[in-house]
This record gives structure tokens, C-alpha cells and sequence, in this order.
């Protein structure tokens, strides 16, 4: 019997059509009778995509000390009462900022960020469950809201290379499925035969969602609560509390199948 916390929440059966003037690789629509039809319901999966901070490696950045450091202790508490559950995205936020304060912002998180490499650590199970992907030879890729200089020294720190590997220097960044459905094109795998896994509801799980792909939260503390309780924008397919457990995940759910990276 499938543990509690690995039970798919909610079977994804989205359709993405992307702009006409996008090159983006085109999603099928997937009939009722089409996604049954997957191995006696075992779904495809060729490629996962992980977020970085706080999910491939451990939380390091004091992201309130931060937000209060940009905003102020009271716009820190207005922008907090103003978000749904709480929560603030303090990227989007200082968007509408003039120039010059932006500039301010964006140095006052460099800074914050400059520290967190100092202490940089892979989340555990990481190594292990990457080693596990490359063995079946499906893709991986990353998408995070830092910069690229961090990733490039994660991938330098731990030996670890995704491809590709999405900063916050590409635009639109998540929760915007953008990123997403990027990679996927690069990759020539469908969204709905791709996992996001991340530590984030709001920002992970929701781009997740909105590209039409798999989605597992990482919640190492349980911090978000009983998952059926959310909105069903928000809620994954998926809940792990380490990612050790996503093996088990992927072998019982899916069928995982080869999609190796090509050489040119």
C-alpha cells in the first residue's frame, strides 16, 4: 500500500496551447480514455525539474530578515496583510518600483544571497535521487528565483549539472509557467510528461500547475497543512517531506521512460 504522504492528490489533465508566435513544443489535449490507457493508469514521466533554494539545497537565507531589510518593518507587515496566506513576493513587489529604488532592492537581496552561498549545503537525498533520474535517463532541469551566479556555483560545490538551468535572469520568472514550458521545448517532452518538484506552493507548484505538468511539494516540516484544505490551484499531486521519498514516488506512479540528452 502506497504511504499517506506519497498518494497522488490530483491527476493532472490540463491542455496547454501556447501563443501563436511562441515556438514553445505544443501539449496534446489527453482524452479521459487516452490517459488511462498509460500501463494500466501508470502515467508517462521523462524528465523532472527541481527547484533550487530550499529544495536541492538546504534553506540558508533568512528570507524575512530580507524582506524587512527591503521593505521595512511596516511595509513587511503591510505586504504580508496584503497576500493571500501571508506570504510575499518580494520580486513581483519591488517591479513597480522606480529605477532607483529597485536598484536599492536588488542589491539589499544580492547581498542576502552572497551570504547563503558562504554557507551552501545539498539538500540530503538530493545526490542520491539525481544519481536514480540519470540511471532511468530522463532529463532534469532547474528553475530558481536566484541568480545564475549561485547556480553556477552549485554546480561547481556539488558536481551536479542540470540542463537546462533557469535563474531568475530569464523572464517571466515563476510562478509564471514560462520557465517551465521552456524547458520542456528545449527538451521536446510534453508538460504532462514532467514533473516540478519544489519547496514553494506559490511559486513551484503553482508554475507547475499552470504548465500542465506533474507537481510534488516538498515540506520537510509540514508547514503547509492539510494539502486538501488548499485551493485547487495550489494543490500538488504529490507531498514529501524529504526527497529521499521521491524515488519510491516516482517507481510506484509512473512509467518512467528514457529520454537521454543528445549530443550534437
Amino acid at each position: 500500500m502506497t504511504p499517506p504522504h506519497l498518494r497522488c492528490l490530483s491527476a493532472p489533465g490540463f491542455y496547454w496551447s501556447p501563443p501563436s508566435s511562441s515556438l514553445l513544443l505544443r501539449k496534446l489535449a489527453m482524452s479521459v480514455k487516452q490517459r488511462t490507457s498509460y500501463a494500466e493508469g501508470k502515467p508517462a514521466l521523462r524528465g523532472v525539474v527541481f527547484d533550487m533554494d530550499g529544495t536541492l539545497t538546504v534553506p540558508v537565507i533568512d528570507f524575512a530578515a530580507m524582506y524587512r531589510a527591503v521593505l521595512g518593518d511596516e511595509g513587511y507587515t503591510a505586504a504580508k496583510f496584503g497576500s493571500p496566506g501571508g506570504s510575499v513576493d518580494i520580486l513581483h513587489h519591488i517591479e513597480t518600483w522606480p529605477p532607483q529604488e529597485q536598484q536599492r532592492a536588488y542589491e539589499i537581496i544580492a547581498d542576502f544571497e552572497r551570504q547563503g552561498l558562504d554557507r551552501l549545503q545539498i539538500m540530503p537525498g538530493a545526490a542520491e535521487l539525481c544519481g536514480y533520474i540519470d540511471s532511468k535517463q530522463m532529463r532534469r532541469g532547474l528553475i530558481t528565483r536566484n541568480v545564475k551566479a549561485s547556480v553556477d556555483l552549485f554546480h561547481r560545490k556539488f558536481g551536479l549539472k542540470f540542463v537546462p538551468a533557469l535563474s531568475r535572469e530569464f523572464r517571466p520568472y515563476k510562478p509564471n509557467p514560462a520557465p517551465l514550458l521552456h524547458i520542456c521545448s528545449s527538451w521536446g517532452i510534453p508538460p504532462n510528461e514532467v514533473m516540478m518538484i519544489g519547496d514553494s506552493l506559490r511559486d513551484d507548484v503553482a508554475c507547475g500547475k499552470q504548465a500542465g505538468a506533474f507537481t510534488c511539494l516538498l515540506d520537510e516540516n509540514g508547514r503547509y497543512g492539510p494539502i486538501d484544505s488548499l485551493s485547487k490551484d495550489l494543490q500538488p499531486d504529490f507531498q514529501v517531506s524529504s526527497l529521499s521519498e521521491v524515488q519510491s514516488l516516482l517507481d510506484i506512479n509512473f512509467e518512467l521512460l528514457q529520454h537521454p540528452q543528445t549530443t550534437l
